[in-house]
């Protein structure tokens, strides 16, 4: 029995070995595949990041000049007889470029950079398109089906009213955008800032401690370490905030979502939306969160034992937790309390601060910190750091509707999220990032560029476009010729020269307000002639370059 367990044992040890040799196979088996198939994944991530991009921009162009010429039909058909040719993605691409450079040279108004005299002389607009095609787009430039527009106005006091219709599709398009490009940093800050605008709308706010203090509001959740925006709302009034929970919790949680971010953030906001159901909430799907609260919300501890004394220097600080939050009180020059989820009360850590000694001199002393109070300074300018980039070179000018400053704030948002790409993959590269100024440049000559097969020298570049003009002079019709805008067989002599005036056409079209006694005898249309304003040559010739 003894030589027969003897023999037993090596094989039951070997066959144990083997056994184990098995699960081993299996798991690197298991792991292989598990690999293949994160290749795989990486493999789709990367086609969709490839695809994504130009998708988008062929869906917004086409979004854009749909809805823009779609708009000017609409005028024309109201009687408007402003010179106009459908646009098309190569228009609206140097339009944009027109646009950001006002960011850049900032004039006083638009039609300045097509003036030729010695002070407003800008030879990169009048290259891209002329200034009655810009200010013709400027004009018609519009972001939502007109139809479904008047359908969405009827409704306005309904419960079906959409006050953001007129940017819908856009805005959609933008957001996503915003979310597709960029997978934020471990730390988010959430804020509101204000779009400038005295508009007549019902989302037009008031924020008297803002530097822009009229305007409409937005929510914006911002990367605390570079900026980018990574999504926004815009308010729309406190009737839509269904969750009952107020304005402050629902901006926040529709900001944070989690299908797209994932969780493990760490959030950073303000005393408006800092509450305990909301840090509460955002614990539960696994969000940390961080922000000075103000003492009288609901839920923040009453107790007195356990507070700062009236006499309290600065550097004293008190805390309490009560299950997964934190709250902090602290001296500074004032009293400042904060609420948290994710930090200890004090790490050891202190900063400097300027102190008074006993003596009445000043000195600066080391200050005891909280950690909350010390993280929330560090990563709660994420929004501020993106208003302030936007703002060096911002786009926004004034505008009749209120959907078209909405608008150019969306392309500053698109184009400093672009730059912040830029900035990222350069450091990535262990390349020098070029500066935002230069990447606007850059981004203007290129989108005003687009399309184009050949870059050759300027004079040879005006030759080529002095040849459609003379073609279009000769392809005028015949019936084109001016006559008087009235019969004035039967009038006064001295009411000759001023019977029955009209304004010009040409003239509205370039902002200038112009009376006119002459008419087009075909085209039906109000034209001056006189030495120094011949809108009769320059608007015909308009209308034939824009019918080849």
């Amino acid at each position: 029995m003894l030589l027969l367990c003897t023999v037993l044992d090596p094989l039951l040890l070997l066959l144990h070995l083997l056994l184990h040799l098995h699960l081993l196979l299996h798991l690197l088996l298991l792991l292989h595949l598990l690999l293949l198939l994160h290749l795989l994944l990486h493999l789709l991530l990367l086609l969709l990041l490839l695809l994504i991009p130009a998708g988008l921009c062929k869906d917004v162009l086409k979004l854009l000049c749909d809805n823009t010429n779609g708009n000017a039909a609409r005028k024309h058909a109201q009687g408007l007889h402003t010179p106009w040719s459908d646009a098309d993605a190569e228009d609206m691409l140097k339009y944009l470029s027109i646009v950001l450079y006002l960011g850049l040279v900032k004039p006083s108004a638009a039609h300045d950079l097509w003036r030729k005299d010695r002070l407003h002389n800008h030879p990169f607009p009048c290259s891209v398109m002329p200034g009655y095609r810009y200010e013709a787009i400027g004009a018609f430039l519009h972001m939502s089906d007109t139809t479904a527009d008047a359908i969405n106005d009827q409704l306005k006091g309904q419960a079906g009213y959409d006050g953001l219709f007129r940017l819908k599709p856009l805005h959609d398009q933008i957001l996503t955008a915003c979310r597709a490009y960029y997978h934020p940093h471990r730390n988010l800050a959430i804020d509101e800032c204000m779009v400038a605008s005295k508009a007549r709308h019902g989302m037009k706010q008031y924020l008297k401690d803002k530097p822009t203090k009229w305007g409409f509001k937005l929510f914006v959740l911002a990367d605390s370490k570079t900026g980018y925006t990574c999504d926004f709302s815009v308010y729309q009034g406190k009737a839509l905030t269904p969750s009952g929970n107020g304005l402050s919790f629902d901006a926040v949680v529709n900001l944070l979502r989690v299908p797209y971010l994932g969780t493990g953030y760490h959030v950073f906001v303000d005393n408006f939306y800092t509450s305990t159901a909301l840090f509460r909430h955002l614990h539960r799907i696994h969000y940390g969160a961080c922000g000075t609260i103000r003492e009288n919300r609901t839920g923040f501890p009453k107790t007195k034992v356990n507070s700062l004394p009236k006499k309290a220097v600065r550097g004293d600080m008190r805390w309490i937790r009560d299950g997964p939050l934190l709250y902090v009180k602290w001296k500074d020059t004032r009293e400042v309390s904060m609420c948290s989820s994710i930090h200890k009360a004090y790490s050891g850590k202190s900063v400097q601060r300027r102190a008074r000694n006993p003596d009445g001199t000043w000195a600066r002393r080391a200050v005891t910190i909280p950690e909350p109070v010390l993280e929330y300074n560090k990563y709660m300018g994420g929004v501020d750091l993106s208003d302030a980039l936007i703002k060096y070179f911002s786009v926004t000018q004034k505008c009749r509707h209120w959907y078209k400053k909405l608008f150019l704030h969306f392309v500053d948002i698109t184009v400093v999220n672009s730059y912040i790409l830029h900035k990222e993959m350069a450091l990535e590269k262990q390349h020098k990032p070029i500066t935002q100024k230069l990447f606007r440049e850059t981004l203007c000559l290129q989108l005003a560029d687009c399309r184009k097969e050949s870059t050759e020298g300027e004079g040879e570049m005006e030759m080529a476009a002095a040849q459609p003009q003379e073609a279009a002079m000769e392809q005028r019709p015949e019936g084109c010729f001016p006559v008087a805008v009235t019969d004035v067989s039967n009038t006064d002599p001295r009411e000759k020269a001023t019977k029955g005036r009209k304004y010009c056409v040409h003239c509205l079209s370039l902002k200038r307000r112009n009376k006119t006694i002459y008419k087009c005898r075909s085209c039906d249309v109000p034209l001056c002639i006189i030495a120094d304003r011949l809108c009769f040559t320059e608007w015909h010739d308009l209308r034939s370059r824009q019918a080849l």
